[in-house]
C-alpha cells in the first residue's frame, strides 16, 4: 500500500512532467536564434563578395588566356547539372530498393 504512494503520482504527474519539459528543450533547442541570424547573413554576404571575387580573377585570367575555361559550377549550365541529375537518379534507385 505504501508503494502505491508513490508509484501513481511518479506515473501521471511525474513522467508527463518529464516527456513535456524535454518536448519543451528541444523545440528551443531546434530553433534559430538572433544571433544564428546575424552570423548567417555575415556569412551569406562574405559569399557573395567572394564570389564576385572569383568572377574578377576568372575575368582577367580568361582575359590573359583566350583557352581558359572556368571550373566553377553554374546553375543554369546543363554540363554542371547532369552530375546533379545522376546524383539524384541513383537516390531515387537507392529508396525504391529500400522501400
Amino acid at each position: 500500500m505504501g508503494s502505491e504512494i508513490f508509484v501513481i503520482p511518479a506515473i501521471f504527474i511525474g513522467l508527463p512532467w518529464i516527456v513535456l519539459h524535454y518536448i519543451t528543450r528541444w523545440k528551443t533547442a531546434a530553433t534559430i536564434t538572433s544571433d544564428d541570424e546575424v552570423l548567417l547573413d555575415e556569412l551569406y554576404q562574405l559569399a557573395k563578395r567572394l564570389d564576385d571575387r572569383m568572377d574578377t580573377v576568372e575575368r582577367l585570367v580568361a582575359s590573359d588566356n583566350p583557352d581558359f575555361h572556368s571550373a566553377r559550377l553554374m546553375h543554369d549550365r546543363d554540363l554542371d547539372n547532369q552530375p546533379l541529375r545522376e546524383l539524384d537518379r541513383l537516390l531515387a534507385e537507392k529508396k525504391g530498393m529500400q522501400s
